[in-house]
């Protein structure tokens, strides 16, 4: 089967082929087609099924590219991954705007789990997101916590996570205990700054109307009119869950992330984030998300660690 399909311009053919063709390749590669072009009419040859495939990844790039989105080598990979599943991206959802970081450059969804993440963060008070490294769990949620803040939707921004020792002692780090946290507390920081500007971080901070603390500090308060974001959680006991989860006060919305498959606990605790989710999975308000390999947004290195990974523990457990 031979198809045409036309780019708008030249430039578009050129953003969507990628340096020296790469996008291309990739494509050839994934659907086992020949992909051609003259100036803006692209010619894709093959089977029927990967010609329709391949032609639907174009489609979904030429989406992305009017949206004003860069193609990155992400992009194409999770298009193409989309196209073998019989499914589309659909960016031109995907392309709504989060917020706006300090240095101007917006926060968008990138595939369709983080962006049915990003609705229920919307939709409901209490969201609870599971997925592996890199899917922009944490990053989304202090972006839609940002959002809420700049709109005055909610007074202040609470982060928090356990200060799960993993092989160090925390007795043995240099300092007084906030020095000694705020290693644990490091990725929390640099998302806010990211979002906020350092030097606007730090007055949000000295003013109050921010807070990163370990999840220890919640106990015994009342958190009203917050975005509050549990992240790490997988490594929380049952015991601080509950303690957590009854923190949330009046005019709160609440985001706990967290990845099952990195907990840190001692050997016989169980884990809350686990139990949460079996406990109160109907509970009307509170919504659970499941992120996966293919919401990855880091180096394409890291979803096929992530995969190898989850391949090597299923033939164990399998044992």
């Amino acid at each position: 089967m031979e198809k045409i399909i036309q780019s708008q311009t030249i430039d578009e053919t050129i953003a969507v082929f990628g340096s020296f063709d790469f996008n291309v390749k990739l494509m050839e590669k994934a659907f086992d087609v020949k992909i051609t072009n003259r100036g803006e009419v692209i010619k894709i040859v093959g089977d029927d099924e990967s010609v329709e495939r391949a032609s639907n990844v174009f489609d979904n790039l030429f989406a992305l590219h009017r949206n004003g989105e860069e193609i990155t080598e992400q992009a194409v990979r999770y298009a193409i991954d989309m196209a073998q599943a019989g499914l589309s991206p659909d960016y031109a959802k995907s392309a709504d705007t989060i917020c706006i970081s300090a240095k101007g450059r917006p926060v968008k969804c990138k595939t369709k789990g983080q962006q049915s993440y990003v609705d229920k963060i919307k939709n409901n008070t209490v969201v609870i997101a599971i997925g592996p490294a890199g899917t922009g769990k944490t990053y989304l949620a202090v972006a839609m916590a940002v959002d809420a803040f700049r709109k005055k939707e909610v007074s202040r921004i609470i982060l928090t996570r356990p200060a799960v020792e993993a092989g160090e002692k925390l007795g043995f780090l240099p300092g007084d205990l906030q020095m000694k946290v705020d290693p644990y507390l490091r990725p929390l920081y640099d998302a806010l700054a990211d979002m906020l500007g350092f030097e606007n971080y730090q007055k949000y901070v000295e003013r109050g109307s921010i807070e990163v603390a370990p999840l220890a500090y919640m106990r015994g308060r009342t958190l009203d009119d917050a975005f509050i974001i549990l992240d790490e959680a997988q490594n929380t006991t049952p015991e601080q869950m509950k303690m957590f989860l009854t923190r949330i006060g009046f005019g709160s919305r609440c985001v706990i992330t967290g990845d099952v498959t990195q907990i840190d606990l001692p050997d016989g605790k169980r884990s809350g984030l686990k139990e949460a989710v079996k406990i109160l999975r109907d509970i009307e308000g509170l919504a659970i998300c499941h992120l996966s390999s293919s919401d990855i947004v880091r180096h394409p290195l890291v979803q096929k660690i992530i995969a190898a990974y989850e391949k090597y523990e299923s033939r164990r457990n399998s044992r």
